[in-house]
């Protein structure tokens, strides 16, 4: 399939590491002029070691007065992809106010801060857009000891599913893609132990994690034309697991 992103301004967010770096390279190398955010200004600085066309935004998502002045300067932007996400593991009783807030910062207030000042800048142009949003098959299935963070991705599923009936009729298209534990560094330290890992495992009919090229190639296509037709969709990447 011939995916080409020439001529597209492209926002990445949590573009330093992880799925968020991956995803800006592959657009950068399929052609777009890709603008990465992230609050790592050191992450930012190797990244553009990478691919020296790329720039970057240094922002906090959050606080959203300094995430929208650090997108307002980057626009105008034609596709956005939500990348940046934190991650809490704790039972409940091991719940703080202190990590529900970052939390919800990062993981909702944060995308919808960046995401309100994407599509209103292009709803003022008449322009066409598409939206990626990376949520999680936390989402949709009970994980043991996920509780704020399923939380936080169940927002950004309903997030997307109502922005896209929204903003359909401007032609304006918001999905997002709910992957497996991937196997970025967080990921192979998250999941070390081999009883945690191997109970995971059982319960994914491909008998394998999920790499990060496996969630980038969704995000592309979702991104790109070549998926005109498909909107508000919250595509698993989870090698079965919320199917069987």
């Amino acid at each position: 399939m011939n995916i080409s992103f020439e001529g597209k301004r492209i926002l990445v967010t949590g573009a330093a590491s992880g799925i968020g770096r991956g995803v800006a390279l592959r657009l950068a190398q399929f052609g777009g002029t890709v603008i990465a955010l992230d609050l790592s200004e050191e992450g930012l600085a190797s990244l553009k070691t990478e691919v020296s066309s790329i720039a970057t935004r240094v922002a906090d998502l959050a606080d959203w007065r300094s995430t929208q002045e650090a997108v307002k300067s980057s626009l105008p932007i034609d596709y956005l992809v939500n990348s940046a996400g934190l991650v809490d593991i704790a039972p409940m009783a091991g719940i703080t106010e202190e990590s529900y807030q970052r939390i919800f910062d990062v993981n909702i207030k944060g995308l919808i801060s960046v995401t309100q000042a994407v599509v209103t800048d292009l709803v003022e142009r008449k322009s066409a857009g598409s939206v990626v949003n990376i949520s999680s098959q936390a989402s949709q299935a009970g994980l043991l000891n996920h509780t704020i963070y399923a939380a936080s991705k169940g927002a950004v599923d309903a997030f997307t599913r109502t922005l896209a009936l929204e903003f359909g009729p401007k032609n304006i298209r918001i999905n997002c893609v709910n992957p497996t534990v991937v196997m970025t560094p967080l990921g192979l330290q998250a999941w070390a132990d081999p009883t945690t890992r191997y109970a995971m495992l059982a319960k994914i009919p491909l008998q394998r994690f999920a790499q990060i090229d496996d969630v980038i190639d969704a995000v592309v296509f979702l991104l790109s034309d070549k998926s005109s037709m498909i909107t508000g969709h919250c595509l698993p990447v989870d090698g079965g697991f919320l199917s069987c």
